[in-house]
């Protein structure tokens, strides 16, 4: 198969999977397996793209010519060669754990769900493998698009009104912002394809430049940088699956990867280590990584203790980006695999103990690692990868996170990740600790008469949380393959 074709097929399979779900809606074992055996592929194909490569010829393949110089185009680079990995690796891990979960809930829809998600994963392919800001920014909407109707899954009221927040907030930052910033940079260099030096001209002044920075960062309503950040909350009303993999790593990711992208291709990191609002903006990513943490501590419900946490470690990539420096952008993009399998464990976690036991709340999880010795011990295991303690792989993207901060000597920022870290350790390891250390509160709950499915949650979530907590460890054992690749971005 020629790289041309390997792009399509990345792009297509996804949506062939989505069909063969729609097509066995009558056969429930056979529509999850296709959807299963779809990831599958899709993620092979993806190691394939990845495993060959050629940072001298890489591969691009054409999708349309909608406007005379202005191409709909795929093409493969380093660091959407990451995120494809991720997204496409825990697709199928995040459709097994849906399937215990959706069928102990017994979810109304499923065929739909599983139909829509697999929409979502080709946009968020789309978006990994853009060739330029034209395609990112279309597949960038398409994913809004593909994700609305899972966050509304439910159909009750509370969850109409997190898509409306969902809708407004995505679509509305990114035809305000990012739009008008696009057309801007068409007419001042007439191209809107990705380079590594950047694609703006030489000459341009500081006002210009800093406010074409601020129109993409704001206008990228996905990174969740305050006080754009609503609707990562308001999402949490989706079902846990669409929680775990597309408000933890699709989505989310995809917003933090734009702003990548804009700095190191749009701009180049030299340009932006120029910037005075570039230094602004790192300290805005800052104050989001303080108060979301602050925010998540007093949250009760776990899943929205979660989502904040999610808004605060989005922080620390925005960070990294806007430092200019080759540790932040590399840190960044290390970050965006080593979050993205502990925040998915922790989310995974957390559907777990709401399938089991049907305990939304931290508070009621006093005594619970008695019940539910693995899942919580895989919450300690994700747990410490998003604090960035050994031997998870969160470690790795921290530690050059706060290099970046000390070569461009940006001290308060330094302070701010090492308070951050203290800030993790206070809202997520007080979990497993109530879990398996605090006494059940009177009278003891009966876990086994709350419970429908067991010991523990059912087979498949169970599986999938191991994987993932796996991951996590072996990120940290095996971490050079993945900087590779986040470096390949300044080669």
């Amino acid at each position: 198969m020629s790289q041309g074709l390997l792009l399509w097929a990345i792009l297509l399979i996804p949506l062939l999977g989505g069909a063969a779900v729609l097509c066995l809606h009558k056969y429930p074992n056979w529509r999850e397996a296709a959807s299963i055996a779809s990831g599958v592929v899709l993620f092979l194909l993806v190691a394939i793209l990845a495993c060959n490569y050629d940072a001298t010829n890489p591969p691009s393949q054409v999708l349309a010519t909608p406007f005379p110089g202005l191409k709909l185009e795929l093409s493969a680079e380093p660091l959407g060669i990451l995120f494809a990995l991720l997204a496409s690796f825990l697709w199928p891990i995040t459709t097994l754990y849906s399937v215990g979960y959706m069928r102990a809930e017994k979810a109304p829809h499923q065929t739909r769900f599983y139909l829509v998600f697999a929409v979502a994963i080709s946009a968020t392919m789309g978006v990994a493998l853009a060739g330029n800001m034209l395609t990112l920014f279309v597949f960038y909407e398409l994913l809004t698009l593909a994700t609305y109707p899972l966050v509304v899954h439910a159909g009750s009221p509370q969850a109409k009104a997190a898509g409306r927040v969902y809708l407004g907030v995505l679509m509305g930052t990114s035809i305000a912002f990012m739009l008008p910033a696009m057309i801007w940079t068409w007419q001042l260099s007439g191209t809107l394809d990705f380079s590594r030096q950047g694609i703006l001209p030489a000459g341009l002044g500081a006002g210009v430049l800093s406010t074409l920075l601020l129109l993409y960062v704001f206008g990228t309503g996905k990174a969740a940088l305050m006080p754009f950040h609503r609707w990562l909350p308001a999402a949490m009303v989706a079902p846990t699956p669409v929680s775990a993999l597309l408000h933890a790593v699709a989505v989310v990711k995809a917003g933090v990867f734009t702003v990548l992208k804009v700095v190191i291709y749009i701009f180049g990191i030299d340009v932006i280590a120029d910037l005075f609002v570039a230094e602004l903006l790192a300290y805005l990513a800052g104050f989001s990584i303080l108060a979301a943490s602050v925010v998540a501590m007093s949250k009760d419900n776990l899943k929205a203790r979660l989502a904040y946490s999610t808004i605060s470690q989005l922080g620390y990539i925005l960070m990294g980006a806007m430092l200019g420096a080759r540790a932040g952008v590399v840190g960044g993009g290390m970050h965006i695999v080593m979050h993205g399998f502990g925040k998915i464990t922790l989310f995974f976690c957390a559907g777990a103990i709401l399938v089991a036991v049907h305990k939304p709340l931290v508070s009621e999880l006093n005594g619970l690692g008695r019940r539910m010795p693995l899942t919580m011990a895989a919450f300690l295991l994700g747990a410490l990868s998003i604090v960035g303690l050994p031997p998870m792989g969160g470690t790795w993207s921290k530690l050059l996170l706060v290099q970046a901060t000390l070569d461009s000597e940006v001290w308060v920022l330094t302070m701010v990740l090492l308070l951050s870290s203290l800030l993790n350790l206070a809202y997520l390891l007080a979990i497993p600790i109530r879990a398996f250390f605090a006494k059940p509160s009177p009278p003891a709950p009966d876990w086994q008469a709350a419970s429908a499915v067991g010991w523990e949650a059912p087979p498949a979530c169970l599986l999938a949380i191991a994987v993932t907590a796996f991951g996590c460890l072996l990120l940290f054992l095996m971490p050079d393959p993945l900087y590779q690749l986040a470096a390949g971005v300044l080669k």
